[in-house]
């Protein structure tokens, strides 16, 4: 008998991806259910490529993060739009304003820092390591919090490693 796990035939990986992002969508579809306002002290990091398929930034933001950008709906957003593949908001970037369509798929992690909730998810390009990115600065708190699963925290990392 042989220690090596057979590769699945079914996607799991790709399937808890899937699900684990529709509770962004489902969550930001609350907010637009409920009049575009976040409640309580909820605010949102949202982590995507800027290069995956269907991404839309205007072409200044896609030149200064070429690979990865975080964006922060707190204070300052509008037209806050869900769809069952992403999302469409208005952001102000130095005092521009901007319109970003970000697809589901797109997204490598979702914080909730008022209430210690996170999601990571696997790169759109899986072989494609994240390269460092600053902050996007959209009229947000300066520090955006670390995502990580060894301080105790409600983060939810998914990562299946597999064998060949």
């Amino acid at each position: 008998m042989s220690d090596d796990m057979p590769d699945s035939l079914i996607p799991y990986d790709e399937i808890v991806q899937e699900a684990l992002r529709a509770v962004v969508g489902r969550v930001l579809g609350q907010i637009v259910d409920g009049g575009g306002m976040l409640p309580g002290d909820h605010h949102f990091y949202i982590t995507f490529k800027t290069g995956a398929p269907g991404v839309s930034i205007p072409a200044h933001l896609r030149e200064r993060f070429p690979d990865e950008m975080t964006i922060v709906l707190q204070n300052k957003f509008w037209d806050l739009g869900v769809d069952e593949n992403g999302f469409t908001v208005g952001l102000s970037f130095n005092q521009q304003p901007a319109k970003l369509d970000i697809p589901f798929a797109a997204i490598t992690a979702f914080v909730d820092p008022a209430v210690d909730f996170g999601l990571q998810f696997q790169a759109v390009q899986a072989d494609a390591a994240p390269e460092p990115h600053e902050a996007a600065e959209n009229d947000a708190p300066d520090a955006a919090p670390a995502v990580t699963s060894d301080d105790g925290s409600n983060v939810v990392t998914v990562d299946f490693g597999r064998k060949k």
